[in-house]
This record gives C-alpha cells, structure tokens and sequence, in this order.
C-alpha cells in the first residue's frame, strides 16, 4: 500500500460500502479509526473491520444509534 503521510482517505463523503449502515456518529467513529490503522500501515480490509467494530462498540457505550433508520437488520455492515 501507498505511504499515506497526511493524506486520509474517507470522510463523511467518500467512505467504505461496508460503513453504509452505520449511523453518523458511528459512521465518523469508524472512519476515523480506518483512517488511523492505515496510516499506521494495517492492510484495508482489515482495517475496514476493525474500524467497524470499535465504532460499533463506541457508538454503543456512548449511548448512541449503531446503525442508521434505513438499516433493516437483514445483514449486519
């Protein structure tokens, strides 16, 4: 993978399809511990996870929404 320096790849614009389900707080969340495990030099993918998964765990113990109102249930992002 490219150095990445200072550059982050997503933001609330411009993110990974697997975060699509995610409410905005824990979208925001998720995106930035992506952005951080990739500078730190971890591979996408599993960034991607991680990232989910932390967000998820944040968003929970803050007390808020994991996943946004369209999410159905039918397949956990």
């Amino acid at each position: 993978m490219d150095n990445l320096g200072s550059i982050m790849p997503w933001n609330a614009d411009h993110y990974p399809v697997a975060m699509r389900h995610l409410s905005t707080p824990a979208r925001r969340k998720a995106i930035e511990i992506a952005n951080a495990l990739l500078a730190e030099g971890m591979d996408e993918g599993r960034a991607i996870r991680i990232a989910i998964a932390k967000a998820k765990e944040w968003a929970a113990h803050h007390g808020l929404p994991v996943h946004d109102d369209a999410w159905d249930g039918t397949r956990d992002a």
